[in-house]
């Protein structure tokens, strides 16, 4: 690709020089990297707000994260970048994370004699002789997730821990899920890996399990909107409620969007376009359409949608973790915030505390359409339930609803998003990035990643494949030493 020369824009122009789609981290970090060299993006943000789903809501003073964030990473440009807009209100905090199951915690990561304490001594015989039958005999070709973590753990304990709450939040059998899921968000974890962690005798570097992590003070959201700010800074434009409802291509290149604001329609002229929208969106709304092959293909991959239930509680110190994994089958909620133990500027009033419940769903399905009121009475019974709380120590609450949270790796996926990418491929201004821009179950760190590379391949003519950026590295939380960023008109690996 013929590089990019910004000069040739009138310096009077009004017209954007790139317009990124989306103002979520992949796209206002693109935006950061366009304003870098110079050039003016225009961010198009269909929601009230940035951040997608690594927003904050607020309701009443009390701040929730959309999926409870941890900002750690091994790339040293993105802890640089997080650093820098957010300097002192970037919080070191301690991480705690369990499972609850039978009403019992257990750690995550898993460690064993934890593990086996809390099972009791003939439950954990059993554990441990389920681990070494398929440590003798494991599944050869490992396809689903139930295949890689029963090789990894045992039937026995992936049964008991993981398959209740895999299966809730994805929406489909673990025999279904795909193992690629599991080999990029939690590689290289085993009950052997708890063991060297546990024993540590070999002289071989055993990678170890971060027990600190970053966080911004007043939520995820405080992150982004600085981002916002830096961007508006350098001359560029961030524009909320603003819908793309068309992408305008001649060939293989985009000339325009047409873009939704305050219920009027125009036309967005650039040179390039950076878009996070998912992709079956940005296939359907692509003028003139792809083949229809690839519109088959967008239609076939799926997403999984959740619903946040936050409550005020009126009781402190309910538990100190950050979060905790419910696997218990009787409740429908699967995964629980405490925000307090994230940042206490979460909670504005220190004699109450604040819960987010998350229930995954479809959207449109009975879960997504039930009434607030409902949902906001259900996650009061389930903590009661599990022994968080009782239901009348709940005095307020709220719902929100996050659609296409997490790409589903299921059995069609890779071969559906193998046509899409193709065709993505051969559009010489446009790149797609993120999570949903490129049907992968990526971190926020590393959904960055794919939008700085993304724009050096715009700017620069640089090669990167950014579909795979995170699918070859090693468990997300495991801490190695960073390399020092790239710099201008190089293309070093952060």
């Amino acid at each position: 690709m013929e590089k990019f020369k910004h000069k040739s824009i009138p310096s009077d122009s009004r017209l954007p020089d790139c317009v990124v789609i989306g103002g979520g981290p992949a796209g206002l970090t693109a935006a950061l990297e366009f304003v870098k060299h110079d050039l003016l993006p225009v961010v198009l943000e269909k929601d009230h707000i940035v951040g997608g789903i690594a927003r904050t809501e607020s309701y009443k003073g009390f701040n929730f994260d959309m999926g409870g964030h941890r900002f750690f990473t091994k790339s040293a440009y993105v802890n640089e970048t997080w650093h820098d807009l957010l300097n002192s209100d970037l919080l070191l905090r301690p991480r705690l994370s369990r499972i609850l199951y039978q009403r019992k915690f257990f750690a995550y990561p898993p460690q064993l004699w934890n593990t086996l304490r809390g099972l009791g001594l003939r439950e954990s015989m059993k554990v441990l002789a389920s681990y070494m039958r398929w440590q003798l005999s494991p599944y050869r070709r490992v396809k689903t997730f139930e295949h890689w973590m029963t090789n990894a753990f045992g039937k026995r304990l992936f049964e008991m821990f993981f398959k209740t709450y895999t299966e809730k939040v994805w929406g489909i059998s673990c025999t279904e899920l795909r193992a690629e899921w599991a080999a990029q968000r939690i590689k290289n974890l085993s009950l052997s890996v708890v063991l060297k962690n546990i024993i540590r005798k070999t002289g071989t570097k055993v990678a170890t399990l971060i027990d600190r992590f970053h966080y911004p003070r007043r939520g995820p959201g405080m992150m982004w909107e600085a981002a916002r700010q830096r961007i508006c800074e350098k001359g560029g434009e961030v524009r909320l409620n603003a819908e793309v409802l068309r992408v305008n291509r001649r060939g293989n290149r985009i000339d325009s969007v047409v873009v939704s604001e305050v219920g009027r329609q125009r036309s967005i002229s650039a040179r390039l376009f950076v878009s996070s929208m998912p992709l079956p969106e940005l296939m359907r709304k692509l003028d003139p359409p792809p083949p229809p092959e690839v519109l088959t293909a967008a239609r076939d991959l799926k997403y999984r949608d959740f619903l946040m239930v936050c409550l005020i509680v009126d009781d402190t110190d309910l538990y100190p973790d950050n979060w905790i994994y419910v696997h218990e089958p009787g409740v429908q909620v699967a995964r629980i915030q405490n925000p307090t133990n994230w940042s206490e500027d979460m909670t504005p009033d220190t004699t109450k505390s604040s819960l987010a419940l998350e229930y995954f769903c479809n959207e449109g399905d009975e879960l997504w359409r039930t009434a607030d009121a409902e949902l906001i009475a259900l996650a009061s019974r389930e903590i009661e339930d599990i022994g968080l709380a009782t239901a009348d120590k709940v005095i307020d609450g709220c719902v929100y609803r996050v659609p296409k949270a997490y790409p589903v790796y299921d059995a069609t996926y890779a071969a559906s998003l193998s046509t899409v990418r193709n065709f993505c491929d051969g559009l010489e201004n446009l790149r797609t990035i993120g999570r949903n821009g490129l049907h992968r179950y990526n971190n926020m760190d590393h959904s960055m990643l794919t939008a700085m590379y993304a724009t050096r391949m715009l700017l620069f003519g640089e090669h990167h494949d950014i579909w795979s950026i995170n699918a070859e590295q090693e468990y997300h939380e495991k801490v190695t030493e960073p390399r020092r960023p790239f710099s201008k008109g190089t293309a070093k690996h952060p």
